[in-house]
């Protein structure tokens, strides 16, 4: 036995002797720049695979606050004096992700306005169109009987309305927005980390350089980014005159911000964990905060409001004093307590839109994890050189149906495609570009369809949805001509235009402040009293701290 010992030692010396990567040597083949694939060098000067071995987790990007992903019932109410029937209870489970803080302010929407402005003059007859259909519509605060002149002039520009959520934005404006807000973050997270120079983000605004930055651009053909000229924009990253690019697998370039799912928004809002016990929920929160009532239980603050919202006929606010929520209209935000999360204004202030396109009923038998409706999957256009297709002068505008016109890209992005046979041949998991309407809303949803008709029949046949189809069409000088649908068969107002707000509003009963109450409207229209806010996923762990004990292993 001895003798087998001192050879097995012996055998372990050689391999260590002539193999510094073996099992032996635990601590070189664990190193994160060796490949536990080939063990090749990684990040190796002389060249091969280079990758940021060193990211440890998502950055925080400005105005947000990190929700750690998990399970809970969405679509439980306690009322339901509306007689929707909207809302049946379904389990669901969220993937971990990131929202604001707080709704998107007068101020944060008006750096956007002054952007486009900047960069995109509208006494140019070609970008005119552009900051006209990012204004918010302020007229939306008048009324027939009322007189609110004061906030149709001043709300959305004066100083004393900064911090005040931004309203009178359709689900439109606000979705661009994002986009907008996702180039200006990553372009200054590269600037940061040298991949572009000092106060480059700058240059597209003062006119220096002709064009701006824009993610997926980037990411695609980075040599097209400010209308072609980054080269002399690089930062101290370019090597030899040899530019150097961020990708994806770079570390640095945040996911988009992005209007919030339905089912985001209401896990976020709810703020369940804060009742947690265990593994379980403890109790059932009617509104973000404990308890059963609006007013504030605690020691310090006890009759306060814990949210603006309408408490009567007539009452926006209650009498003026200590009793008095502070607010008629809308509110600074940050003026009551934030949730369990973090969270501020989740319930009154201003309903909030979300991602989704609206139906009466969550399918949940077809999908529990991130449910969302309004899937559209597109794919980049690729042009006649092989590369990915750069809209640079091309703008394409649409009329929405109150005649409003937008910008539907802008400058320098990227043109996109439906996704056609080559992504959908013999797959499983989606068949078409379009699916906002699967299992609900399509030809094979309604009563009326009948699988083994031809196809000239199912056109023929009513569809579940037949809302209104207003038309809007110009004239030989080019005005908008509005023709309004005044066919009396009309049998709803759903369609794939309309969108899902949650949450009560300053104009709304204690009734709304339910996080789990949903309401629609077409994506084209604004109020005063729906706003929004930026929400982004998370990419990588569930949780931001790792649990101390791994199934049964103790921690080190």
């Amino acid at each position: 036995m001895k003798k087998q010992f001192i050879k097995v030692v012996l055998s372990c010396t050689v391999l260590v002797a002539g193999f510094t990567t073996t099992s032996c040597n635990k601590k070189s083949s664990g190193s994160k720049n060796v490949s536990r694939a080939t063990g090749w060098q990684i990040n190796a000067k002389e060249g091969g695979f280079q990758y940021n071995s060193d990211f440890k987790e998502q950055e925080t990007s400005p105005g947000l606050v990190f929700i750690e992903g998990g399970t809970f019932t969405k679509g439980k109410v306690q009322d339901d004096v509306m007689h929707d029937w909207n809302n049946t209870p379904s389990a669901q489970h969220v993937q971990s992700f990131y929202m604001d803080e707080t709704e998107v302010t007068n101020v944060m929407y008006l750096e956007y306005l002054d952007y486009l402005k900047s960069v995109y003059p509208p006494e140019n007859p070609k970008y005119a169109n552009i900051y006209i259909g990012a204004l918010p519509d302020t007229l939306v605060w008048r009324n027939r009987l009322g007189f609110n002149e004061t906030m149709t002039n001043n709300y959305l520009r004066h100083p004393a309305y900064a911090e005040y959520p931004v309203v009178g934005v359709n689900w439109i404006q606000a979705a661009q927005y994002a986009e907008w807000r996702t180039d200006r973050v990553n372009e200054a997270m590269l600037e940061r980390e040298g991949y572009l120079a000092k106060d480059a983000k700058y240059q597209a605004i003062t006119g220096e350089v002709n064009g701006t930055f824009n993610t997926e651009a980037y990411l695609n053909r980075p040599e097209s980014v400010y209308n072609g000229q980054i080269d002399s924009l690089q930062g101290n990253k370019k090597k030899d005159s040899v530019s150097v690019f961020a990708k994806r697998s770079s570390g640095i370039i945040s996911p988009e911000y992005r209007l919030p799912t339905e089912t985001e928004w209401e896990y976020a809002a709810a703020a369940l964990q804060g009742s947690r016990e265990y593994n379980n929920y403890r109790g059932r929160k009617k509104y973000p905060w404990e308890g059963e009532y609006t007013r504030n239980g605690q020691r310090v603050g006890r009759g306060d409001q814990l949210a603006n919202f309408k408490q009567g006929k007539g009452d926006y606010g209650g009498i003026a004093g200590w009793s008095d929520d502070g607010a008629d209209i809308t509110a600074e935000v940050k003026s009551y307590k934030p949730n369990d999360l973090g969270l501020y204004d989740m319930a009154g202030n201003v309903a909030e839109w979300v991602a989704d396109v609206y139906r009466p009923i969550v399918d949940d038998q077809i999908s529990d994890f991130n449910y969302y409706r309004g899937n559209i999957y597109t794919k980049t256009a690729i042009g006649a050189d092989g590369k990915v297709n750069i809209l640079r002068d091309s703008i394409v505008f649409d009329t929405l149906p109150n005649g409003k016109v937008v910008a539907v890209n802008l400058p320098g992005e990227i043109l996109m495609v439906p996704v056609d046979s080559e992504e959908t041949y013999l797959r499983t998991n989606f068949s078409e570009s379009d699916n906002r309407g699967y299992r609900d809303g399509d030809a094979g949803s309604s009563r009326f369809f009948e699988q083994f008709n031809d196809e000239e029949d199912q056109e023929n046949q009513r569809k579940m949805y037949n809302s209104p189809k207003h038309t809007i069409s110009r004239d030989s000088l080019g005005n908008i001509v509005r023709g309004y649908d005044t066919n009396n068969e009309r049998t709803t107002l759903i369609n794939d235009e309309v969108r899902v707000y949650k949450g009560g509003s300053w104009r709304d009963r204690a009734y709304w402040l339910d996080p789990a109450q949903r309401r629609f409207l077409p994506q084209y229209m604004a109020t005063d009293y729906i706003g929004f806010r930026c929400a982004m996923s998370r990419v990588g762990s569930k949780a931001k701290t790792k649990n101390k004990t791994v199934r049964g292993k103790k921690a080190k």
